[in-house]
């Protein structure tokens, strides 16, 4: 009698840890992210009387000039963002006529720098070279938690620079997103295929 009243309270604690013999172990969920409605590509040509090149970039990014960098003017007209509310990113852009003072070496020296910044937290980074006629520049892939995960820099190494960085407007967090900056990279890669600068 002993033996079967042990027996049932084995039975019954086996039961009760183990779920009465559903042997699944409950894990908690996953952390989720937000859907993303993806904006559509609809293609525009960026004309701007005051920027002396033209590319080709998708109507889901809103043009807006800069009229002040850190309460100054911007040091050329030609400076300017394309912001997408419904991906949460923002392309920051500026130009410089090459010049004595803004000579290609320390533009392009500078924008090393601005890319050198963010080694602390840089997982990795890779350098792709852009070049097509007269448009010649290296495009940086920053892996990692960093603030601006892509940037760029373009030339003819005569009379124009320009140079662009990408962040998203929300917590640095490279797992969530991964997929938006996918999405974005494909256009950014169409916006330097298209680049060409003004003749004049």
């Amino acid at each position: 009698m002993k033996f079967f009243k042990n027996l049932s309270l084995l039975l019954s604690f086996i039961c009760i840890t183990q779920g009465c013999g559903e042997g699944v172990a409950h894990v908690p969920r996953p952390r989720m992210y937000p859907r993303i409605d993806w904006p559509a590509r609809i293609d525009t040509s960026l004309q701007q009387s005051f920027c002396n090149f033209t590319f080709t970039y998708p109507k889901y990014f809103d043009f807006k000039q800069d009229v002040s960098y850190f309460d100054e003017k911007p040091s050329d007209p030609c400076w300017f963002n394309l912001h997408s509310s419904q991906l949460n990113c923002t392309l920051h852009c500026s130009y410089y006529p090459i010049s004595k003072s803004h000579s290609f070496d320390k533009l392009r020296q500078d924008a090393f720098e601005v890319v050198s910044k963010h080694n602390v937290k840089a997982e990795y980074r890779r350098e792709s070279l852009i070049e097509h006629g007269d448009v010649k520049g290296l495009l940086f892939e920053i892996d990692g938690p960093v603030a601006s995960p892509l940037q760029f820099y373009i030339s003819d190494d005569k009379k124009h620079f320009f140079r662009a960085s990408l962040y998203f407007d929300a917590k640095v967090n490279p797992d969530s997103t991964k997929i938006v900056y996918d999405f974005v990279k494909k256009d950014v890669d169409k916006m330097l295929e298209t680049f060409q600068w003004n003749k004049k």
